[in-house]
């Protein structure tokens, strides 16, 4: 290829899975990530709304998703997030919640609804304290019970996938994703020699040869890097806060130490003088008991 392109950026990713040309490969990406999860395998999707893209390269698109429904009404929403933010949780939630309240108009029953599956793509590490880099949320109980069999969200991290050996399709959807950017389409692995993998290589394909394509990939990759610039600056405020923070705290934690200890030091003095005027009394108490011996 003339560029090397990365399937993750958000144009290349819509091509790749929303594009009409390209449904065999959201099939079978669909297949593929959700497998047993679903009652069977899909063979036709229709995309919902394929021509919804951004026509300026100037968009700040980025996140993009694509959406789809099966022949038996059951929906299908593929996001890509190369960014994290403090609320991507929320809005990963929020967005299943909306495709699947999205079913129904005014009066219309609830079984009418069909499950939604929802699938995000992250780029960066949401769930540091966890290994896997496939989660599956579904509708259940402490004890595992399905409330409801009507799809759930699948996060898949990016970023600690490291598998060598590809084993799934699953695997191999994770591994292009990953690895996209540094494929030669003269030299591809084994891993890629399957009909998929050459479609969506010759998509990559594309972008890097048709001057257009490649001018809007260029201007999705110089946005991302601008969001990562932004993204550095603000962890970097956001570390020098926790510090100063921090700081503020261990002076604090040192002022009350030094007021207990000042504060100690007083009752002290207080049980000292208190001491020494008893002292002083006995003393006085005595001397008069002298005298009047004297006396």
């Amino acid at each position: 290829m003339r560029h090397p392109i990365d399937p993750k950026i958000d144009c290349v990713f819509k091509a790749l899975l929303g594009a009409r040309r390209n449904r065999r490969l959201l099939i079978h990406f669909l297949n593929a990530i959700l497998g047993a999860d679903l009652p069977a395998p899909l063979v036709r999707v229709d995309i919902i709304d394929p021509n919804n893209e951004r026509e300026s390269i100037d968009d700040k698109l980025s996140v993009v998703d694509v959406k789809a429904r099966d022949a038996q009404g059951r929906l299908y929403q593929i996001e890509i997030q190369l960014l994290n933010h403090p609320d991507l949780p929320a809005r990963i939630l929020y967005g299943w919640a909306d495709l699947y309240s999205s079913q129904l108009q005014r009066g219309e029953r609830y079984a009418r609804l069909r499950p939604t599956y929802s699938i995000w793509l992250l780029g960066q590490t949401l769930r540091s304290g966890v290994t896997e880099c496939v989660h599956r949320f579904r509708l259940r109980d402490e004890q595992g019970r399905g409330l409801l069999d009507h799809g759930g969200i699948w996060l898949l991290e990016l970023s600690k996938f490291a598998t060598e050996v590809v084993e799934t399709e699953q695997d191999r959807w994770l591994k292009f994703f990953t690895e996209g950017e540094r494929l030669d389409d003269e030299h591809l692995p084994v891993w890629m020699h399957t009909e998929e993998m050459r479609q969506a290589m010759s998509t990559l394909k594309a972008f890097s040869e048709k001057q257009r394509a490649y001018y809007a990939y260029q201007a999705r990759q110089n946005y991302l890097r601008v969001q990562h610039s932004y993204q550095d600056h603000m962890d970097a405020l956001r570390e020098e806060a926790e510090q100063a923070r921090a700081e503020v705290d261990q002076a604090r934690t040192e002022a009350d130490q030094v007021r207990a200890e000042a504060d100690r030091a007083h009752a002290e003095a207080e049980q000292a003088r208190a001491a020494e005027a008893q002292a002083n009394a006995e003393i006085e108490r005595l001397k008069r008991l002298l005298e009047d011996k004297a006396d």
